[in-house]
């Protein structure tokens, strides 16, 4: 076992379960997701080693190929924007889709999950930065998207995800946390449905995350270390 991988996954979960501390939550509530954009199946197997199961992926053609190599042996989540065109080749496997933002792209992964005899878990992606670069729906836009969803048979709404704005200090970025978990929580309440995940939280700011209710961190950097290249 990767004895610096080791030390590198147990100083992410020390810092978790302070950040569930001091926010009252306790430690089985945040699940955290190992990003391994741009990293080869190998490394994967190595954090697998290390007890962590929940894998990470951004592009449909690099979880497509990860998932021939090392098949169901992790849980696969896709994090990334998914354009409708590409959910056939995910449907199949995939363990949850954090970013659906689009009624259509909705109907797809229900239309791919039928298919294959599945009901896959989903999350819908709120914009809550206001930057034009992110994805997501306004959160006024929210509640209309979630009803359509949750009339979807074959996919699961299960909560809400979020891409806060890439700011130097985590402190900036609580509001856009804060402001996921009350989208959440309206969401809750006018559709009686209950909505248990927030996504929200990456390397350089999952401690306020977890602070603000978050149940899965994404973590790429703090895991596997800086990327050889960008994508």
């Amino acid at each position: 076992m990767n004895s610096n991988l080791q030390h590198r996954i147990s100083t992410l979960r020390q810092r978790a379960n302070d950040a569930c501390n001091r926010a009252g939550r306790g430690p089985d509530q945040v699940q955290i997701i190992a990003v391994a954009k741009t990293k080869p199946a190998e490394a994967i197997l190595a954090v697998r080693e290390c007890g962590m199961m929940e894998i990470g992926e951004n592009y449909v053609q690099e979880l497509v190929e990860k998932h021939r190599a090392i098949g169901d042996a992790v849980r696969w989540h896709f994090i990334g924007h998914l354009q409708r065109n590409k959910v056939k080749y995910i449907a199949p496997f995939v363990r949850m889709i954090h970013g659906v933002d689009s009624l259509r792209l909705a109907e797809e992964i229900n239309r791919q999950a039928a298919q294959h005899g599945r009901v896959i878990p989903v999350l819908l992606q709120v914009n809550t930065s206001g930057e034009e670069s992110k994805f997501g729906v306004e959160p006024s836009g929210a509640l209309g998207l979630a009803e359509g969803m949750l009339r979807l048979p074959n996919i699961q709404l299960q909560g809400l995800m979020t891409l806060a704005a890439f700011l130097d200090d985590p402190e900036s970025v609580r509001p856009m946390f804060r402001q996921l978990r009350h989208t959440r929580d309206q969401l809750q309440q006018h559709t009686g449905h209950p909505l248990p995940h927030l996504s929200m939280g990456m390397t350089n700011d999952f401690e306020v995350a977890i602070e603000e209710g978050a149940t899965l961190v994404r973590i790429g950097t703090a895991i596997f270390g800086e990327r050889e290249y960008a994508r």
